[in-house]
C-alpha cells in the first residue's frame, strides 16, 4: 500500500497536492528511486552488504535479575555502577538564526534544552549511570563552554533516543558537535532502552547496582552476579575527582549569560574552596559575586588552609558516601567557628556530621532541575536543580543547628545554619546550569556573611 502511494505521488504530481493549493514552485523535477538486489533461485536477497543501522550490541543488568538491551555509542567492555535516573525537563528558548556577511536575519529557531552536557561532566555523578527520563537527548549538541569540570566522571549514560548530526550556530549559543563527540570521553553510553520501564522499576525498588556491557563473551548470569557483588556504600569516590595541587580559579559568569553582576570587579573577599567534585559554575558564581578564589585537594589539611587567612571557606558538592570520606569530615570539624564556611551538596552532609549530626542513603535520591524547596527564611518556595543519595537527619544535629530549607517532595533537609560558628549550607545546587536561579541569591548570603565577620574582627 505505502508503495502504491509513493509511485502514485511520483507519477501523478498534479493530483498529489490538495485542491486549490499549487505547489510551492511552478518548475519541479520528478525523481523515481529503483532499489533492487539479486535474489537466489529461493527467492532471498544475496551478495547483501551488512545492514547501515546499529542493531542491539549492549546489556544492562540490574540487581534485581531484570536484563536490558540496547544499543552502545561509547566505550566497549564492561562496567559496574549504581543505576540512578535525572528527572531534568525539557524547556524551549528561541533564537534569531544569523546568516551572510551582513548578518541577516534569516529565521528563528526553537531548542530543546536539558542540561545534559553539564549532567555528564557533573564529577557528583562519579561511579553511577545517569539514566535521563526526557526522551530525547543531544538535540543541541555539545558546547565545550558549558563543561562543569575536566572531564566526565559519571560510570555511563543511559537514554531513550540519540540525537545525532543535528547542530546550527545561532546567535548566542553555539553549537560545536553532536552528542557523538562527548560519547568518546564517556567510559559507557547506551541509547534505544525504555527508559520510562527502568524509571518506574528505580522509584519502586530504590536505586540499583547495574552493570552495563558490550561483551557476548559474558553470559547474563555472571553480569548479574558482577551487579550483585559490588556496592557503591562505603567507597571513597572523592579521592579520584578532586585536585590534586591548589590552583587559583579567576574565571566569572560570562556578561551574556550573567543575570546579577554583584560586585563582579571588587574581588574583596578570599575564599577557599574544598574539592570534593566541585562544579565550575560554583567557581563561576562565587568570582562574580566579588570572591578571589584558591581551590584545595580534599585532603588539604585546615591548619595549611588557615595559613592563607581566608575571608570564607567553601565545601563543595562531590560524589558518593560521606561517610566513607571520615579526613573530609576532620578537616570540616577543625574548621568550625574559625571562618566561615558555606556547603553545597557533598559538603552540606559533610557540615551535618561535622556537627554532630548523621547522614543516611535515601532510596532513590533527588536527581533534577525541578525540585520545589521551601525556604524558611524568607518563605518563598524555590525550584532547585538537585543532585544526591545521601540526606542530613535533621533530629540528630544539636541545639543550635536550624534547619533552613526543605524539599517539599519528602520533606527531607535542604540546608542548614549554625549563626554561633558561622555555618551555612545547602544540600542542593544555588549555581545550577542552565538553571533555575531562584537560589543564586545565597552566594550573596554568604558575601554577606563573610562581610560581616571581617567587619567585627
Amino acid at each position: 500500500m505505502a508503495t502504491q502511494g509513493l509511485n502514485f505521488a511520483l507519477n501523478n504530481p498534479s493530483t498529489f497536492f490538495a485542491p486549490n493549493k499549487p505547489p510551492r514552485h511552478s518548475k519541479f523535477r520528478i525523481v523515481t528511486v529503483k532499489c533492487s538486489a539479486p535474489l537466489s533461485s529461493e527467492g532471498a536477497a544475496t551478495g547483501l552488504a551488512e545492514r547501515p543501522w546499529n542493531v542491539a550490541n549492549a546489556r544492562l543488568v540490574l540487581e534485581d535479575g531484570s536484563i536490558w538491551r540496547a544499543k552502545s555509542f561509547g566505550a566497549s567492555g564492561t562496567q559496574v555502577g549504581e543505576v540512578v535516573f535525572n528527572t531534568s525537563l525539557t524547556g524551549f528558548s528561541e533564537y534569531e538564526i544569523i546568516l551572510g556577511v551582513r548578518e541577516a536575519v534569516v529565521g528563528r529557531i526553537s531548542y530543546e534544552l536539558t542540561g545534559y552536557q553539564e549532567i555528564l561532566t557533573d564529577p557528583s555523578y562519579a561511579g553511577q549511570f545517569v539514566l535521563m527520563t526526557n526522551p530525547h537527548i543531544g538535540n543541541t549538541g555539545v558546547n565545550f563552554d558549558d563543561e562543569e569540570s575536566r572531564q566526565c566522571f559519571l560510570a555511563g549514560l543511559v537514554i531513550r533516543s540519540l540525537s545525532i548530526g543535528w547542530f546550527v550556530d545561532i546567535a548566542l549559543w553555539e553549537t560545536t558537535t553532536d552528542l557523538c563527540l562527548i560519547s568518546a570521553l564517556l567510559h559507557y553510553a547506551i541509547d534505544d532502552v525504555d527508559t520510562r520501564a527502568i524509571t518506574r522499576r528505580l522509584r519502586q525498588d530504590g536505586s540499583l547496582i547495574g552493570v552495563l556491557s558490550t561483551e557476548e563473551s559474558k553470559s547474563d548470569q555472571e553480569l548479574l552476579e558482577m551487579s550483585r557483588s559490588w556496592d557503591i556504600v562505603g567507597i571513597d569516590l572523592i579521592s579520584d575527582v578532586s585536585c590534586k595541587e591548589p590552583f587559583e580559579w579567576v574565571e566569572s559568569t560570562k556578561p551574556d549569560w550573567d543575570f546579577n553582576n554583584h560586585e563582579r570587579n571588587s574581588k574583596t573577599y578570599r575564599v577557599i574552596a574544598y574539592d570534593f567534585g566541585i562544579k565550575h559554575n560554583i567557581l563561576r558564581r562565587l568570582a562574580s559575586y566579588g570572591c578571589q578564589i584558591i581551590v584545595v585537594p580534599s585532603t588539604w589539611p585546615a591548619s595549611e588552609t588557615l595559613k592563607l587567612k581566608p575571608d570564607g571557606v567553601l565545601f563543595s558538592n562531590g560524589p558518593g558516601d560521606p561517610s566513607a570520606v571520615p579526613y573530609a569530615v576532620a578537616i570540616v570539624k577543625e574548621l568550625l567557628g574559625k571562618v566561615p564556611v558555606f556547603g553545597i551538596c557533598m559538603g552540606h552532609q559533610l557540615l551535618g556530621q561535622a556537627l554532630g549530626g548523621k547522614t543516611f542513603k535515601m532510596k532513590f535520591g533527588h536527581h533534577g532541575g525541578n525540585h520545589p524547596v521551601h525556604n524558611i527564611q524568607n518563605g518563598r518556595v524555590e525550584i532547585s536543580a538537585q543532585n544526591h543519595n545521601y540526606a542530613v537527619d535533621p533530629a540528630t544535629l544539636p541545639k543550635g543547628v536550624e534547619v533552613t530549607h526543605i524539599n517539599l517532595n519528602d520533606g527531607t533537609c535542604a540546608g542548614l545554619a549554625y549563626p554561633a560558628l558561622n555555618v551555612m549550607s545547602l544540600q542542593y545546587h544555588p549555581e545550577a546550569s542552565p538553571g533555575p536561579h531562584d537560589s543564586d541569591c545565597v552566594f550573596r548570603d554568604f558575601v554577606e556573611l563573610m562581610k560581616s565577620v571581617k567587619y567585627r574582627a
